[in-house]
């Protein structure tokens, strides 16, 4: 079933997108990594900028390993920047640097989709592991009733991708809005931080079809939406 053509063919449409945006993103956080900022302030120096410009002086910013591996942990409070945004001092690494800093700020204002996509991470995780599986198994043995239970639990993966967009989204507005207010990047600058950016959310964008459409094939082909199972 891994290797059904129905099944390739179905999903086309998010794997092409998925590969466009991740190659975009990579393309232009390299390219973009190579322009400083005018303000010469790194990624971590802007970040520390905008929480403290937002009262958020009890975030804590860190260093962590790996590339593009930033984000923010409303746990413990922590902005997790990587080590090429991090020291940095590119119009990229202050671009992503801000955008995590935005979603320490949604979570300090209450923003409630990041609270909706936090009470759906234990499903996501559950939808996760045992969704596709079960679907699946579900088919290859004609069983529908266990390619809907599949199905129920893989659509709480969709719904923690739902709701993840306006999250991004949003924390990439602010990111946007406040970096020039607080004269970290000009407008002008902004263009190159927009192109990182905008690249960036596509790839979620593209993970949420991609789930869409593996579950709609399963609902298909077990004739659960008026398809015929082969």
């Amino acid at each position: 079933m891994f290797f059904d053509p129905m099944y390739l063919l179905f999903i086309a449409p998010a794997l092409i997108l998925s590969l466009w945006a991740s190659a975009k993103t990579k393309s232009n956080f390299t390219k973009y990594s190579k322009v400083p900022a005018a303000s010469g302030l790194t990624g971590a120096e802007a970040a520390r900028r905008l929480l403290d410009g937002a009262g958020l002086g009890d975030v804590r910013i860190t260093r962590t390993p790996g590339m593009l591996s930033d984000h923010y942990n409303p746990v413990n409070k922590t902005l997790n920047l990587s080590e090429g945004v991090y020291g940095a001092r590119s119009i990229a690494a202050i671009g992503v640097a801000c955008h995590e800093a935005g979603h320490a700020i949604q979570h300090a204002r209450h923003y409630k989709p990041l609270w909706l996509r936090s009470v759906l991470v234990p499903t996501a995780n559950i939808g996760s592991g045992l969704g596709y599986f079960v679907m699946l198994i579900g088919l290859f043995l004609g069983a529908t009733n266990m390619v809907l239970v599949g199905a129920v639990l893989f659509s709480a993966v969709l719904a923690f991708q739902v709701v993840t967009l306006p999250v991004e989204f949003d924390a990439t507005a602010r990111a946007k809005r406040l970096v020039v207010e607080n004269g970290i990047i000009t407008l002008q600058e902004r263009r190159g931080m927009d192109k990182v950016l905008d690249a960036a959310a596509l790839t979620y964008v593209a993970a949420a079809v991609s789930t869409l459409l593996t579950l709609l094939y399963f609902l298909l082909r077990s004739g659960l939406l008026g398809g015929r199972r082969d």
